[in-house]
């Protein structure tokens, strides 16, 4: 297969699964969030030698946990609710007070523009919600944005044989398979539109 040099230009399909009772494939069905504007995920590494006779007698790598910041046009009070674990009263009034946010997965999709598309995958971290900011209204029109930062650990992915903090999936354009593969790996179930794209596939 030929490789692939197209650049991403946009970010879609944000989905994220509440865990259950510490299995990463239990809990709640994935849910989505539209709208996300940015996404960074950062892996970062560090080299540690080791020296004798005056000479490195040896190099090792050390990985720090992922960091995940995104932002979104709005993060609904609902998704809030579950992510963050805050706590929701008869009346609807939502508390914030001691932090006690769920572990979740996250799933989202960089884009290009001849339709190619890039998973990536987060089985199993920790979200903590943004400052909370307004400003007041002035003769122009400025929107504002929900921010979330997290942390995410190595797990065990089927099919991988080592624990992985995230994993990666491309399709070209019109191709679901690496999509559906991501989805059963991270979240334990089909993509929602997985039996359409079969049935549409088929003579």
């Amino acid at each position: 297969m030929a490789k692939n040099y197209k650049s991403f230009t946009g970010l879609t399909g944000f989905y994220y699964k509440v865990h259950g009772e510490d299995t990463v494939q239990g809990g709640t069905d994935p849910e989505r969030i539209k709208y996300l504007q940015e996404i960074s995920v950062s892996n970062e590494t560090s080299l540690e030698s080791a020296y004798g006779d005056n000479e490195v007698a040896e190099v090792a790598q050390a990985s720090s946990p992922v960091e995940v910041e995104a932002a979104f046009h709005k993060l609904p009070i609902e998704d809030r609710v579950k992510l963050f674990g805050l706590e929701q009263n008869e009346d609807g009034l939502v508390g914030i007070g001691e932090a006690n946010a769920p572990y979740v997965s996250i799933l989202f999709a960089k884009t290009t523009e001849q339709g190619g598309v890039e998973y990536v995958a987060l089985p199993k971290g920790v979200l903590s919600m943004g400052d909370t900011e307004g400003q007041t209204k002035e003769d122009g029109v400025e929107f504002s944005q929900d921010s979330v930062t997290g942390t995410f650990m190595p797990v065990e992915v089927p099919g991988f044989e080592k624990k992985k903090s995230y994993f990666l999936g491309a399709d070209e354009d019109g191709s679901t398979d690496k999509r559906d593969a991501v989805w059963n790996a991270l979240f334990g179930v089909a993509h929602p539109d997985a039996d359409k794209t079969e049935e549409s596939n088929t003579p």
